[in-house]
């Protein structure tokens, strides 16, 4: 491996930065976008059982704003559920937007070096063969060693360039996903929240179960 790395030349630099960047994402985002920390199962029962009981207060408030990314769009929408169903939804509606920015953190990153590494990887390509064509002209083409060496910078940055990009647009994609996943059940449960608060329906015991 460390052969490979020394015959790509210097442009295998960047390259490996890009790979050491794609693997720290991809592991802190999918310690971060689990399911079960990003949306926590029988969280709205337990804010409902509050509310029914009385049991709500500011120190409540806290506990639920700092659990898990749903409880900051419920607490958003609960400091502000005394005036109104529209402020109420207004509130819900901002905080999801942070939230989301939030679960969306890295993924620019990754979608950028899924870009730029084949780039990178053409970029060595181009540069090995400037180097076999100027050996050629230098020394002709009886020099097999420069004219193999050259060859072999070319193909090796080309392979690790596709060998970091491949990883990185799968994991992009698949973090996508699942955040827009995710955003599909946190709008569910905020719309829950809201219609229970202002007494549209109340959370069935169908529902309770199903959290």
């Amino acid at each position: 491996m460390y052969e490979l790395i020394i015959a790509g030349g210097w442009i295998m630099v960047p390259i490996l930065l890009c790979s050491g960047a794609v693997i720290a994402i991809a592991i802190e985002r999918y310690w971060t976008l689990r399911p079960g920390r990003v949306v926590p199962n029988g969280l709205l029962t337990q804010v409902w059982h509050w509310l029914k009981h009385h049991d709500f207060n500011r120190d409540k408030l806290d506990e639920l704003r700092l659990s898990s990314p749903l409880g900051q769009i419920l607490a958003a929408g609960l400091s502000n559920s005394g005036h109104g169903r529209d402020v109420m939804k207004d509130s819900i509606e901002e905080a999801a937007n942070q939230v989301i920015h939030q679960l969306e953190r890295y993924l620019a990153i990754l979608g950028t070096i899924a870009a730029i590494a084949p780039l990178l990887g053409l970029l060595g390509t181009v540069i090995g063969m400037i180097k076999v064509f100027t050996a050629i002209m230098v020394e002709g083409t009886g020099n097999a060693g420069v004219l193999a060496g050259g060859i072999s910078e070319a193909l090796i940055t080309t392979a690790a360039g596709l060998t970091v990009a491949i990883p990185a647009l799968i994991f992009h994609r698949f973090f996508e996903r699942r955040i827009d996943s995710l955003v599909v059940v946190m709008e569910d449960q905020a719309v829950k929240l809201i219609d229970a608060v202002h007494g549209d329906r109340m959370l069935s015991s169908q529902e309770k179960s199903a959290r």
